[in-house]
């Protein structure tokens, strides 16, 4: 017979429900950490700069300048419009000598009280005032566009930050993904090596340096992860996407890059800079400032209708109680100081005009300037691919060459180490230089007045 302990029996109850209690609980702590998991996207660079634009809060304050600056053009339009204004008065008079004795006749007798109800309603019209609303409606739609050509530069600089942040995050996974590949390749080495020290064909301290590359290699991508958190982060923030968002950059073709002559750059910048063209409204805007200057020397004609409602009695009228006069009136004014104190004025808005147009020559002298370094700078950047592919071949020739001499003795693992190590540097060159190269691509393209988003 099978005696049962009842007691252990309780004891093992308790303390499986305890247990389950921790694991119930557990995964009640855990599933919102598994609900905000890190979502990962793979964007494309012209994914990223379309993305970045339309999150960008830089993008949408300067967009609330130009509805502001069309908000003050409105108000401009509206000053065209006829001026109108009505207006209701009561008075009370209380009159307690209000016996007036004239002369021999009979005295005037007035009430001792009176009331008054007086109604106006006028209309006013700015007929001629020297063309000095025309000027400022021209000149509030100048700076409407210079606004507007704001919205444009910030476009530029934007996608130029999305851009350079991009191609950053593009060099640190390429160069990690180089990382990789040499740690592959020195694990390889490592078994390779403790099977010569095995033998007593190398000696401990020939291990001892695979292992200390090793670790230092890691500790290469250990910063590089580092800063690739940090790159990460901040497009996260760029692009507008979740914080904790992890980017996977894609591959692009250098090859696929507009290629023109320097002529070519320069003219499309003179045609297609944005501070030229404000340059060239802001001397627009000049121009009215002058023009209405010299219309103060004019005189200014307006014209008005102005009706009347009196009623001593109330402002419900009665029959014969109330008068209506109507008035219709022109008004003819003329300033003439003004022929004789504009000229100071008009004087000083031709020396602004003036250092506008010195301005705009210096800004395209330092706009060539510009394209020229951006020019030279991508130049010189393909040629460096070009170099540093050339050197990986000569690279992974020499690799091969010790790699071989090694595995017959011939060559120290000294001279192994070196030819792993410059051919593991020249791969993560020509990722940095491809990089380099298209970041100096799209400088070249913002100092000519290209969109970058294309």
């Amino acid at each position: 017979m099978k005696i049962i302990n009842t007691k252990n029996h309780k004891i093992i109850s308790v303390k499986m429900a305890k247990l389950l209690c921790v694991i119930f609980t557990s995964f009640a702590f855990l599933s919102p950490l598994i609900s905000v998991a890190q979502e990962t996207k793979t964007i494309t660079l012209n994914d990223a700069i379309s993305l970045g634009l339309t999150n960008s809060k830089t993008l949408k304050l300067s967009k609330s300048k130009v509805d502001k600056a069309i908000s003050v053009y409105n108000q401009t339009l509206d000053k065209a419009l006829p001026s109108a204004k009505a207006s209701a008065i009561y008075n009370h008079a209380e009159i307690p000598n209000n016996v007036l004795q004239l002369g021999p006749g009979d005295p005037v007798r007035l009430p001792k009280r009176a009331d008054a109800f007086i109604g106006t309603l006028s209309i006013q019209e700015l007929i001629f005032a020297g063309n000095k609303l025309k000027y400022a409606k021209e000149s509030t739609d100048l700076l409407k566009k210079i606004t507007e050509l704001d919205v444009d530069k910030s476009k530029q600089d934007v996608s130029l930050a999305i851009i350079n942040s991009y191609l950053n995050l593009y060099k640190l996974d390429h160069s990690k993904e180089v990382i990789n590949q040499n740690i592959a390749a020195i694990d390889t080495q490592l078994k390779q090596t403790n099977r010569f020290f095995d033998q007593g064909l190398v000696t401990k301290n020939d291990v001892l340096r695979l292992q200390l590359q090793r670790s230092n290699i890691e500790l290469t991508g250990l910063d590089l992860d580092k800063n690739r958190n940090i790159v990460n982060y901040n497009l996260d923030i760029l692009l507008g996407l979740q914080e904790n968002t992890i980017i996977k950059t894609a591959p692009f073709n250098i090859a696929d890059n507009q290629k023109m002559g320097f002529v070519d750059y320069l003219d499309s910048a003179m045609l297609n800079r944005v501070e030229i063209k404000q340059m060239d409204f802001r001397a627009g805007v000049n121009d009215r400032n002058i023009a209405s200057i010299k219309a103060d020397k004019l005189p200014t004609l307006g014209a008005g209708v102005s009706a009347y409602y009196l009623n001593p009695k109330g402002f419900i009228p009665n029959q014969n109680e109330f008068i209506t006069p109507l008035t219709i009136g022109a008004t003819l004014s003329w300033n003439i100081s003004n022929l004789f104190t504009t000229k100071n004025k008009v004087a000083e808005a031709t020396i602004d005009k003036n250092e506008t147009l010195i301005n705009k020559n210096i800004l395209m002298d330092n706009i060539k300037l510009d394209v020229n370094r951006n020019y030279e700078t991508y130049l010189q950047s393909l040629k460096r691919i070009d170099v540093i592919s050339a050197s990986i071949a000569q690279a992974q020739e020499n690799d091969k060459i010790v790699t071989s001499k090694y595995q017959n003795n011939i060559a120290s693992i000294t001279d192994r180490i070196d030819a792993d190590t410059q051919l593991f540097q020249a791969k993560i060159n020509l990722e940095i230089a491809k990089a380099d190269a298209q970041i100096a691509y799209y400088n070249l393209l913002r100092s000519a007045g290209i969109e970058l988003n294309r």
